[in-house]
């Protein structure tokens, strides 16, 4: 197992819970900072989780058009179902971000300008 799909199989519901403003902007010190960091994250998990799914079910694709050889294949099914279950990864990043486990920092040029 993918060390992302053990991060997601935590402790996280697929429901968002609604989150304090003030405790997302205290992180960073601004709301609108703190929520692109956590959709730079979001993305980059959707990104992950994507490759991961389609490297797995890339194993059952079938290259030729033959209608016989179309089956309907329980693993691949059982896959599929296991991603949609997964929270969303703007749930994630947020839980991350909430749990300081995500790094950011001022780019330098952004600060003189």
């Amino acid at each position: 197992m993918s060390r992302l799909r053990r991060q997601v199989g935590g402790n996280l519901s697929n429901v968002a819970d609604t989150k304090d403003v003030n405790l997302i902007r205290e992180k960073t010190g601004n709301v609108y900072e703190s929520i692109a960091i956590i959709a730079k994250r979001a993305n980059q998990i959707n990104i992950a989780l994507k490759e991961e799914l389609h490297n797995k079910l890339e194993e059952f694709a079938s290259h030729t058009d033959s209608l016989e050889e179309i089956h309907e294949n329980k693993e691949q099914i059982e896959i599929s179902k296991a991603y949609e279950k997964m929270p969303n990864p703007a749930l994630l990043a947020t839980q991350e971000f909430m749990e300081d486990k995500i790094y950011h920092r001022k780019n330098e040029e952004d600060l003189f300008s």
